[in-house]
């Protein structure tokens, strides 16, 4: 059975968090923890990993840290404290299981797992067997 992961690497278990809302920007649009983090010039998915790690009360005090950091939201400036509570309550347990351990340092490390790595090598391998044979087609004539 194919690695449900290979088109989306990112762990499920981070959506709950990333896809939460952190208020209505200056233009009434909703913004994501994801797109917040996003526009702070950081990677959603590495930042959370790191959250996850940090424990509940640590990774309320850095998002805490970070939604007072952001200006869009204009609620932000003076209620960011409660929104990282709130959302901290989001982020999954670090001791839940191995396999969100895994993919949390997987996400931190910025490395693809093992089947990325394989697939990478198929679809070069399929790509030089194509030119061979574009190339072995036309050399008869």
């Amino acid at each position: 059975m194919a690695d449900r992961n290979v088109l989306d690497p990112h762990p499920p278990e981070f959506a709950r968090f990333l896809y939460a809302s952190v208020g209505e920007d200056r233009n009434g649009y909703a913004v994501t923890v994801l797109s917040t983090l996003a526009r702070l010039g950081l990677d959603p998915w590495k930042e959370t990993a790191g959250l996850v790690g940090l424990g509940r009360e640590a990774a309320r005090a850095r998002l805490g840290v970070l939604l007072a950091r952001f200006r869009d939201v204009p609620a932000l400036a003076s209620d960011h404290g409660r929104v990282a509570r709130d959302l901290s309550q989001l982020l999954p347990e670090a001791q839940t299981s191995g396999v969100l351990q895994s993919a949390a340092s997987t996400v931190a490390d910025g490395r693809p797992g093992i089947s990325g790595a394989i697939w990478t090598v198929l679809a070069i391998f399929f790509v030089l067997f194509q030119m061979v044979m574009v190339v072995g087609s036309g050399s008869g004539e």
